[in-house]
């Protein structure tokens, strides 16, 4: 009885539909007595496509079994970043790690994902659509990817910031429907 229980946990687990993107796979080798013996490590990042990223690595004798278990870490190790309107980040931010460093700005309306290799995959697996980004420094993928999700992390949402000082989310808007009230009343008196 309790087996089954946990199976259904299991599938409840896996019941968000993530997808997958492959971003680098490294072929290594060892040189014993009778010749080389390969191995393959694997960087996969893993998202929903709104709103939740991880990215994993994995380490095998073999290319699928590398690529499962980083995608199996990915969806272990995931965030949730607050998007605006579904579609590009609240702010501009800058994420490091090591020697990597990204700047990553918001963008309006039809901009696309702007960004290089493997910061690319990451916004596309966030459900970004509308995003700058550069990489500044290291352009080792596994520091591109921790560095953009340093960047990420650091994201505030005005929900957020609200909660933090005890507000509404309306006190920190700042008023979009009284800037164009005022152009109009301009536009009548001339």
């Amino acid at each position: 009885m309790a087996r089954d229980d946990n199976r259904g946990r299991r599938d409840r687990d896996e019941s968000p539909e993530f997808a997958d993107r492959l971003v680098a796979i490294n072929r290594v080798s060892k040189t014993v007595k009778g010749g080389k013996r390969f191995g393959f490590a694997a960087l996969v990042v893993v998202g929903d496509q709104k709103g939740r990223v991880g990215f994993g690595k994995g380490k095998a004798k073999e290319v699928p079994e590398a690529i499962r278990k980083a995608t199996e870490q990915a969806k272990r190790q995931m965030i949730r970043v607050a998007l605006r309107e579904g579609r590009t980040l609240h702010h501009d931010i800058e994420g490091r790690h090591g020697a990597g460093r990204v700047v990553m700005r918001s963008a309006p309306t039809g901009t696309g994902i702007i960004a290089g290799g493997p910061m690319r995959a990451v916004f596309e697996m966030l459900g970004v659509q509308d995003v700058v980004a550069k990489s500044v420094g290291s352009s080792n993928p596994y520091n591109m990817i921790r560095a953009t999700l340093d960047g990420l992390t650091k994201e505030s949402s005005p929900r957020s910031v609200a909660q933090r000082r005890g507000k509404k989310v309306a006190d920190i808007l700042p008023k979009r429907d009284e800037a164009p009230a005022q152009s109009t009343q301009v536009a009548e008196e001339a």
